[in-house]
């Protein structure tokens, strides 16, 4: 069921170029009085593309590319982007799509018929009917040379509105071998949204948002690490680092706060800390430095925790919100939960003490992770419910990658683990809190839902920010009929929700 969710009462963190974060292109149509904005995928797993207008900065059209975009060229007669994107899978293949968005409807095209594409590197409308594309080589086998140059080859449509999806075939990409430089134009494009506009600002994904008593909001993000809002809408600070925030409890004293970085993947990555911030300026408390990846979690009784997080950078890990224990998913040949017991208060302890980190060897294993026998389903974000039962979500694996159906988000009973239902759709789930009646979740392509807890009735509504689709990336209850919304470009929605979704 489709219906209004909630009700945007207002928007912090908002300001002009919002949708695309940094910008690593920018391309001006300036007889439309337009200017198409990539935004670069170094901090999030798409690469956001919007088309604003120039004399009041409305975003027209938005969308997301899988891959980092290198080129975009407006049509010289329709109402057309050409997008070219790719890059190189660090094996020798050079993927990536040639994307057609239509600026009247909003829809965009992937219009290369194989299945992993080409890396696009330069466009240009030769006419209305011809695109002169400028790709990477397939591949770079025994081609010492392919990082460096490219084919150029010209495409004709008679009518670039209606060509069909995937109909661009690799004949007609066949051309002649031409030196291909890769220019970095991310300079030109902060350049060119300044001059538009001083307050652009180059804010990404907010990952955990809370509300303080008097009426502040924390938010955690990349690339800051906290940040504090007044109840007025200004900013009162801001912690910004090398590394971004993910998680954040406040502390039991009420005038500090935990925040966690990522949990380290590569190499090269830093080392994950956490820190205790105050609350009245951001100034730096304490410090933790975790032998091992870790997730900070709030606890039912209001009191952090550390919990082992996942391999993978963390992209699987289970991250349970308001636990009367602590939560992990063990590897192996069967995952399974595990949960480990979290100590009485201390009657007298310090109200700012350390999170409690529970030791591997204090979980327990409880009951097989997967569900539904033969699969392996990877973790996502979750929250226990009064009765001590689990509703989390995951994906199933798949070595073709997410599959129709393969995202789920189930309840769970408290003992046993037995599903009560299981709700399913194609998109990974990126966000989930709950309160006493329904279970709101957030998805990668910018729908929330509703679900009820006795029976995993949906509820479905597609988040917007004017004419434009906003991905939730962060979703907290704060309060009777009150939730609050962190999103991939950065902004704080404070919404209130439906009578019939509370």
């Amino acid at each position: 069921m489709t219906t209004p969710l909630l009700r945007i009462d207002r928007i912090l963190g908002d300001r002009p170029f919002a949708e695309v974060g940094e910008p690593a292109l920018a391309v001006a149509d300036q007889p439309c009085g337009l200017l198409a904005v990539a935004g670069s995928c170094e901090h999030r797993v798409v690469s956001p593309v919007g088309v604003y207008g120039t004399d009041d900065l409305t975003c027209w059209a938005l969308l997301h590319s899988r891959y980092p975009v290198h080129t975009m060229a407006f049509h010289p007669g329709l109402p057309l982007l050409a997008v070219g994107t790719g890059s190189y899978d660090g094996g020798y293949h050079f993927q990536g799509e040639l994307l057609l968005l239509d600026l009247e409807t909003g829809a965009a095209d992937s219009l290369l018929e194989h299945w992993a594409g080409r890396e696009v590197l330069d466009l240009e409308w030769l006419d209305e009917q011809a695109l002169r594309v400028l790709m990477s080589p397939p591949d770079d086998w025994q081609d010492y040379e392919a990082h460096v140059s490219g084919h150029v080859a010209v495409v004709r449509r008679p009518d670039w509105r209606a060509v069909p999806p995937g109909s661009i075939t690799a004949e007609e990409l066949a051309g002649p071998r031409v030196p291909a430089p890769r220019p970095d134009r991310r300079e030109d494009a902060r350049q060119a949204l300044s001059g538009l506009s001083a307050d652009w600002d180059p804010r990404h994904s907010v990952r955990a948002v809370e509300e303080l008593p008097d009426g502040r909001i924390l938010a955690a993000l990349d690339p800051v690490v906290l940040e504090s809002w007044l109840p007025s809408g200004e900013r009162q600070w801001a912690v910004p680092d090398e590394w971004s925030g993910r998680d954040l409890v406040v502390a039991g004293d009420g005038r500090s706060a935990w925040a966690a970085g990522p949990v380290p993947w590569g190499w090269d990555a830093p080392a994950q800390t956490v820190v205790r911030l105050s609350l009245t300026d951001g100034a730096e408390l304490g410090r933790i430095e975790p032998s091992g990846p870790v997730s900070l979690v709030r606890c039912r009784d209001g009191r952090p925790a550390l919990v082992p997080a996942g391999g993978n950078g963390g992209r699987s890990r289970l991250h349970v919100r308001r636990g009367s224990r602590a939560y992990v998913r063990t590897s192996g040949r069967t995952e399974w939960l595990a949960t480990a017991g979290l100590p009485n208060p201390r009657r007298n302890g310090p109200p700012g003490e350390d999170p409690h980190q529970p030791s591997r060897t204090a979980f327990r294993r409880q009951y097989r992770y997967a569900f539904t026998p033969g699969e392996t389903h990877f973790s996502g974000p979750g929250v226990e419910l009064p009765d001590g039962g689990l509703v989390h979500a995951g994906t199933v694996y798949d070595g073709r990658g997410l599959q129709p159906g393969g995202s789920f988000v189930v309840r769970r009973e408290a003992v046993g683990g037995a599903p009560l239902w299981v709700f399913r759709t194609d998109r990974e789930a990126t966000a989930l809190d709950a309160d006493e009646r329904f279970a709101y979740v957030g998805y990668e392509d910018g729908e929330l839902v509703a679900l009820d807890l006795r029976d995993g009735t949906a509820v479905r509504h597609h988040l917007t920010i004017g004419a434009v689709t906003a991905v939730p990336t962060a979703l907290t209850i704060a309060g009777p009929g009150r939730l609050l919304v962190g999103t991939g470009d950065g902004r704080i929605l404070d919404c209130s929700l439906a009578q019939g979704a509370r």
